[in-house]
């Protein structure tokens, strides 16, 4: 019995360390090398100072900002710890109620909009950390920009241009904007 117990030991204990140990090792190396950035969280620091990453979304309720995609995370919103989305379907009540709560607090933020407001801004996205609006999200806050900082609405749009990333190899997905980046940039604005 020892005999076949024995190799199968030995190669428990050479697979644990090859796929335990060498190759998460030589991954990590190779990908801290050729990406450091992102393998470290592509992280945006401002005068020294660490302000968040640009791959996890953050919560902007001030009027002065653009807004982010609602997170569907908890304890609290954009949760790292805790990526997921709602799982309310659609036909739960709970979802319906929750995205017409959102309906009124962007009507209440910029009465005079009448433009539709766009999906990604009253739904959260499936882990609940999007760190990207679409286009038309950017551009239905620009109104309510231009009054409480009282910058032009050309300015303000250049820089959502500037700041918008196209389709990912040209076809994938959509046009969108990443909030955080273009609120650092806001605030740029003298």
């Amino acid at each position: 019995m020892f005999t076949l117990l024995r190799p199968a030991f030995v190669m428990l204990v050479l697979f644990t360390i090859a796929t335990g140990l060498i190759y998460p090792l030589a991954v990590t190396a190779i990908v801290q090398a050729i990406f450091p950035k992102q393998a470290n969280g592509s992280l945006i620091e401002v005068d020294g100072q660490l302000v968040g990453s640009e791959l996890i979304g953050q919560s902007f309720n001030d009027p002065r900002y653009f807004w982010g995609r609602p997170s569907a995370t908890s304890p609290f919103p954009y949760s790292a710890a805790a990526s997921s989305g709602s799982n309310l379907g659609p036909t739960n009540p709970v979802l319906g109620e929750t995205i017409l709560e959102r309906i009124q607090a962007l009507q209440l933020a910029d009465p005079g909009n009448t433009q539709t407001i766009p999906v990604d801004l009253v739904t959260a996205s499936g882990s609940g950390l999007d760190p990207h609006i679409s286009l038309a999200a950017a551009l239905y806050q620009i109104p309510r920009i231009v009054r409480e900082r009282g910058i032009s609405e050309e300015r303000l749009n250049a820089l959502v241009d500037d700041h918008t990333k196209g389709r990912q190899l040209g076809i994938l997905g959509e046009p969108r904007v990443n909030v955080l980046l273009l609120n650092l940039a806001l605030d740029g604005i003298k």
